[in-house]
């Protein structure tokens, strides 16, 4: 029997004043593989894979490559033989490359409908209001077109009464067709509730979907007609948002909202093992460089720095250590976090442990302008333009010709003996001239 008077909203509702009327998601198909093939046409229908950093794990697999037997999450370096022999084209992840082609992709889809709720590098949910919901799939199917043309990139449109019922209506999508809407109350969508397993319903995962197996919840129908507060027991809050919303009540579109940055983290494995100080030295100048350069992108500043070192799990003597210092002011320049990076280094490392992993994390991150009223006017330190017109000089530089092209001897060389492994890396043929295809007349 359902519950929550349900019954009396079976039928599609009126979205409440200022909500959109439908939602849909927009989600690029195996995007990173997808990237991988827009500069490698003879790929098309053929099996691709793209690893984790340090060519660990597969985190990309296209259905070819499934269809073959792997699957993400295999550990390549015990796996690489068969996808040899297999004839998978695989390759070492390429952020640089990644991110640019999802910047286009959102271009794309602005040029279609300027509201645009990126949720991921490869997703964003669209609010469709007024004529765009009317015509709903219309919309979606030219979105679905631009960015084919345009990027390159093929994509699927899912679109639901709210956010979980449009992410089920993409999850559907690509196993039926390029743009599928699930009304309320239709047979379709009836279907679609009842052959998805709770898992793969928006929010729930795997510890929750156990939680709801073992009350006999296996269905994503089932989920849907269960008692709310029930589920808000068992699944806190947010699963109570996901019952009412597979029923069509909007209860997420705050989480549209973008939150204040309070901090921002740079880290990586690396690509063998460190024991020296002065590799670390390098290692952590680069991270607080790297940091730099986002919080300046975003218009943020920080109040303060953190440094970490990590020797993994899976040491014989495991150790983590870490140490913080404050800045006299907030800031972004890239020399004043460093200097304090190296600084907290100094206080944290230990001779000895041959560590896998550092890096940094700014904190108390406050916009430009919350520093500038905090700071007043009468007392604004004369030296910060100064500082920010040599950041912005060496951003714009680097943007040009490739990141690294300035940089600050602290950071040593470009390449280390412990950078990323990225053996089967492609060329940046989007950001980095050096990238480029070559043709021979």
């Amino acid at each position: 029997m359902k519950t929550d008077n349900y019954s009396r909203l079976a039928s599609p509702r009126r979205a409440r004043s200022g909500e959109p009327e439908l939602w849909a998601l927009i989600d690029c198909n195996t995007f990173y593989c997808s990237c991988e093939r827009l500069f490698r046409p003879d790929l098309a229908g053929k099996p691709v894979a793209v690893l984790s950093n340090n060519d660990g794990c597969v985190v990309a697999i296209t259905p070819e490559a499934k269809a073959l037997g792997f699957k993400g999450g295999d550990v390549f370096f015990k796996r690489e033989a068969e996808y040899v022999r297999a004839g998978v084209a695989v390759f070492s992840s390429n952020y640089a490359l990644y991110g640019d082609v999802s910047r286009r992709v959102m271009l794309a889809m602005e040029s279609v409908t300027p509201e645009i709720c990126q949720y991921s590098i490869d997703e964003s949910f669209i609010p469709l209001r007024g004529a765009d919901a009317a015509r709903a799939v219309e919309v979606s199917q030219r979105i679905h077109d631009r960015v084919a043309s345009w990027v390159g990139v093929p994509v699927r449109a899912g679109i639901g009464a709210t956010r979980t019922l449009a992410k089920l209506s993409n999850h559907w999508a690509k196993k039926m067709t390029r743009v599928l809407h699930l009304e309320l109350g239709s047979p379709r969508l009836e279907r679609c509730l009842e052959e998805t397993a709770p898992e793969d319903v928006w929010g729930i995962g795997r510890r929750g979907a156990a939680k709801l197996r073992a009350m006999g919840v296996d269905s994503a129908i089932k989920l849907r007609d269960m008692n709310g507060s029930k589920a808000r027991t068992l699944l806190t809050v947010q699963g109570q948002r996901t019952v009412m919303e597979l029923r069509g009540i909007q209860c997420m579109t705050q989480d549209l909202e973008p939150r204040p940055r309070r901090t921002l983290v740079s880290t990586r494995s690396f690509g063998a093992r460190v024991e020296n100080l002065s590799d670390l030295r390098e290692a952590v100048a680069w991270h607080a460089a790297t940091a730099a350069a986002r919080l300046r992108r975003e218009g943020l500043l920080a109040g303060g720095i953190s440094v970490f070192l990590d020797t993994g799990y899976h040491s014989d003597a495991p150790f983590h250590t870490g140490a913080s210092a404050e800045l006299p002011g907030p800031s972004s320049s890239t020399p004043e976090l460093a200097s304090a990076a190296g600084a907290a280094l100094e206080a944290c490392y230990r001779k000895g442990p041959r560590y896998a992993k550092c890096g940094v994390m700014l904190y108390e991150i406050v916009s430009r302008r919350e520093a500038e009223r905090a700071r007043g006017g009468l007392f604004r330190d004369d030296t910060a333009p100064r500082s920010d017109i040599l950041m912005n000089a060496v951003d714009t530089i680097n943007a040009k010709h490739g990141k690294g092209t300035i940089r600050m001897l602290s950071e040593g060389r470009q390449a280390h003996f412990w950078s990323m492994r990225r053996g089967r890396i492609s060329p940046v043929s989007t950001t980095d001239w050096s990238g480029l295809p070559s043709v021979k007349a």
